[in-house]
C-alpha cells in the first residue's frame, strides 16, 4: 500500500492516543524510519502489522481499528489535498459510489503500483443502494463500513451498511447494503 494510507494509521494514532503510542506501534512493526512517504509503495505486510500492532498496544479489536480508520481515512484524504479529486466525484452519495473506480483510476497516474478495490453499485432505492465489492487484500471490509459512514457524513448523510453475501469460492465479491 502507498505510504498515504500508512501514513493515515500513524495520524490517527498519533492524534488519539500520543506519539509515544505511535513509537511503541511502529517499533513492533519494525518500522524505523521518521514518517511515510506518501506517494511510495510499501508492502502490505507493514500496514498489516501496524494495524495488528495498533489492535495489541491499544487493547483494541483489530476490525474495530479498521472501521476507525475508514472513518478517519474519508477526512485525512480530503484535507491531505485530494478533496478537489474527491469532488470530481460526484456531488451526491450515490453518485460518489458509482465513480469510485474512476477515483481510484484516476489516482493511479500518480501511483503506479495502486492495486484498488474494485467497486459496483445495484438495485438502487430512495433510501438504500447495493455495493459490490471486490478486493485482492483480504481482512480489509471492516474499513470499508467506516469508509462508508464517512463518505455519508461528507454529504450530510447517516449510513448503515449490512454484509449481504460475502466472497467464496462461487462469488468474487463482498454484497453489501448501504442504507441512509
Amino acid at each position: 500500500m502507498y505510504g498515504l494510507v500508512n501514513k493515515a494509521i500513524k495520524d490517527l494514532i498519533v492524534s488519539n492516543h500520543g506519539e509515544e503510542t505511535w513509537k511503541e506501534i511502529a517499533r513492533r512493526s519494525d518500522f524505523h524510519e521518521a514518517d511515510f512517504v506518501g506517494l511510495h509503495a510499501y508492502e502490505d505486510a507493514l500496514t498489516y502489522r501496524l494495524v495488528g500492532n495498533a489492535s495489541s498496544v491499544l487493547g483494541a479489536d483489530a476490525n474495530a481499528i479498521l472501521e476507525l480508520f475508514g472513518e478517519y481515512w474519508i477526512t485525512y484524504t480530503a484535507d491531505e489535498g485530494y478533496g478537489q479529486l474527491m469532488d470530481l466525484c460526484g456531488d451526491t452519495f450515490v453518485e460518489f459510489l458509482g465513480n469510485l473506480d474512476m477515483l481510484h483510476h484516476r489516482m493511479n497516474s500518480m501511483m503506479p503500483h495502486l492495486a484498488p478495490p474494485q467497486f459496483t453499485t445495484q438495485n438502487e432505492t430512495e433510501h438504500s443502494i447495493e455495493l459490490l465489492y471486490r478486493s485482492h487484500r483480504e481482512g480489509l471490509t471492516p474499513m470499508l463500513f467506516g469508509l462508508i459512514r464517512g463518505l455519508g457524513k461528507r454529504f450530510g448523510l447517516s449510513c448503515t451498511i449490512e454484509l449481504l453475501s460475502s466472497k467464496s469460492e462461487s462469488q468474487d465479491h463482498h454484497l453489501f447494503l448501504i442504507s441512509w
